[in-house]
């Protein structure tokens, strides 16, 4: 099946979402003038550190209850919660997103006593607009199955979700070949820069 890359996602910082991850709600958060500038400032260095690259690849799929999702590439995923999540799909759409690595160098320089303030505005910041990444690659699948009277699910998956074990991310890491966006993965399968996600959907008939 096809391998698609992003080399860009033309994104800008989610900032109704990055407000609530720092704990901000409209209807009862002040913010002083000085505090929202300085905020503002951050988000505006946000967009400028982070450089948005993603991927994605549709495998058809043959889903054995009560746990197992047999991928054409001959991966399987064991996971109840994910036979369940996939029950009505013919095929998967994986797909990864990074926020690069510069925005995480300047968010440890930050946390690690240069400006704590700044760190975690960056780490809101970097978190909000990687996850949104995902919605954008949605997105444009979902215009492309249009045509094909195919759609999406209209959640994801992620590995290290329910039963769906966090060891799942070495196959979505080697099938989306994340190596070539610069992410690599430890040996406690977390994805490097920490600011990448991966997830999984299902592809429908209409």
């Amino acid at each position: 099946m096809k391998h698609y890359y992003f080399e860009t996602i033309p994104l800008v910082p989610p900032r109704p979402a990055i407000f609530r991850r720092l704990g901000y709600r409209r209807d009862a958060t002040r913010i002083g003038a000085g505090l929202s500038r300085e905020i503002e400032g951050y988000l505006t260095e946000a967009q400028e550190l982070i450089a948005l690259r993603g991927t994605a690849r549709r495998l058809s799929c043959r889903i054995e209850p009560p746990a197992r999702v047999l991928l054409a590439a001959g991966t399987v995923f064991e996971s109840r919660k994910l036979v369940r999540f996939l029950k009505d799909a013919g095929e998967l759409l994986l797909m990864g997103a990074t926020a690069g690595a510069a925005v995480m160098e300047a968010i440890r320089a930050d946390t690690s006593g240069g400006n704590v303030t700044r760190g975690v505005v960056l780490d809101a910041a970097a978190s909000e607009t990687v996850d949104a990444a995902l919605d954008w690659i949605t997105a444009y699948f979902r215009q492309l199955l249009r045509r094909e009277g195919k759609a999406l699910l209209n959640s994801r998956f992620s590995a290290g979700y329910g039963d769906f074990a966090l060891e799942n991310q070495r196959d979505m890491h080697r099938l989306l070949q994340l190596e070539q966006l610069g992410v690599a993965i430890t040996p406690t399968c977390l994805l490097v820069p920490e600011k990448s996600v991966t997830a999984v959907t299902g592809i429908i008939a209409l």
